[in-house]
């Protein structure tokens, strides 16, 4: 059963237990559709962030991703944000890739292993539009710098403030310990390499306490805090918090055209149980979980209006909704391959911070994930 209110308890908890504020309080937002769809659910200061980016100043996003995995189509919400900011305001873009913490944590069964999950996130980046003059991948196999930052970080930081914030304990590897200091290089690296100090962080709700540690890093440090933007917890298609030991949950940028299929018929309804019934009493959207994401990503507000006018009248059915569905994300997808296929390793050198020795190497693995 969809319960709204339990995808929301973390994006809840931020608030009442951690004082991020409400998204729906600030008095200005921008126009863009993850803004105005209500996609993002609280913030840190984002109010400031916004402010001093209309006036001009030099400004930066830090949206990292973990190689231990693939892009889902709930990735959306930030990497779309992260388009428009580069877009409308030309936003220098950094994208950590956090191949050291997947290792260090068991994501992932070797460092090579990591490295190649890492070089896939980079072609799908590039494929999914991000601007190559923009953004900044921050690979930190290939960019050993990052480790000397973090290192200085990490005389502001106690192992007892590690356990607290993380739950570690003696029996944790102490390349979890210190990792969060990596995490605040991360977040940090704009003002720190590149002067740029007003940056914001989109991040899911479940990743906070890393930011809220790393905002407290930068200012014991002497920097400037980031912003945060907390995005909306959304359900898997079986209406319950994604998870990756429920795969079929997530419709993922890779899935083929059956797959989807698959996992969209299978998503909760907010239909009744008969044709007959519907047609009566109509079905409810605010349930149902293909009508969220068509409403999310694929409609503007009077279509979605429509279409679920139409649906609590009864003169739209829950199998319309998956099919209407499943034909915009294989849209998407088929669209997303093409423009995969033509990334080449020109492209990910051109974004890449690295040391220049690192190249051969990884191009050598480039190449064997095309073979």
């Amino acid at each position: 059963m969809y319960n709204k209110a339990d995808i929301l308890e973390e994006n809840e908890r931020l608030v009442k237990d951690f004082q991020a504020v409400p998204f729906s309080k600030l008095k200005e937002i921008p126009d863009f559709y993850t803004f105005k769809r209500s996609l993002f659910f609280s913030h840190r200061d984002f109010d400031k962030f916004y402010s001093k980016l209309k006036n001009g100043e030099k400004s930066a996003l830090v949206s990292g991703l973990n190689p231990s995995g693939t892009l889902q189509l709930a990735h959306r919400v930030v990497f779309d944000t992260v388009l428009f900011f580069q877009r409308e305001f030309k936003v220098q873009t950094f994208v950590p890739l956090s191949d050291d913490e997947s290792y260090v944590a068991r994501k992932v069964a070797s460092r090579e292993d990591a490295v190649k999950h890492g070089l896939e996130l980079i072609v799908d980046l590039l494929a999914y539009g991000y601007d190559k003059k923009l953004t900044k991948i921050v690979f930190d196999f290939v960019y050993p710098e990052i480790f000397s930052i973090a290192m200085t970080l990490s005389r502001s930081v106690t192992m007892s403030e590690i356990k607290a914030v993380y739950g570690y304990t003696n029996d944790n590897n102490v390349g979890l310990h210190f990792y969060p200091t990596v995490q605040a290089a991360h977040v940090i690296l704009p003002e720190i390499k590149y002067g740029i100090k007003n940056t914001l962080v989109p991040i899911g709700p479940d990743e906070d306490a890393h930011l809220r540690l790393g905002r407290d890093i930068a200012e014991r440090m002497g920097y400037t805090k980031p912003a945060i933007l907390h995005s909306r917890f959304l359900p898997g298609m079986d209406g319950l918090k994604m998870s990756k030991s429920r795969p079929n949950a997530a419709i993922f940028l890779h899935d083929p055209p059956n797959i989807v299929e698959k996992k969209v018929k299978m998503a909760f309804s907010g239909g009744k149980d008969t044709v007959a019934e519907h047609r009566k009493y109509g079905g409810n959207p605010d349930i149902d979980i293909p009508f969220l994401y068509l409403s999310s990503f694929f409609l503007d507000q009077p279509e979605s209006e429509k279409l679920g006018d139409s649906y609590r009248k009864g003169d739209i059915l829950s199998g319309d909704l998956k099919n209407m569905l499943t034909e915009k994300i294989n849209k998407f997808n088929a669209e997303f391959k093409k423009k995969r296929e033509a990334i080449t390793f020109s492209d990910i050198k051109q974004v890449l911070l690295v040391d220049d020795s690192k190249f051969d190497l990884l191009e050598d693995i480039f190449k064997s994930l095309k073979e």
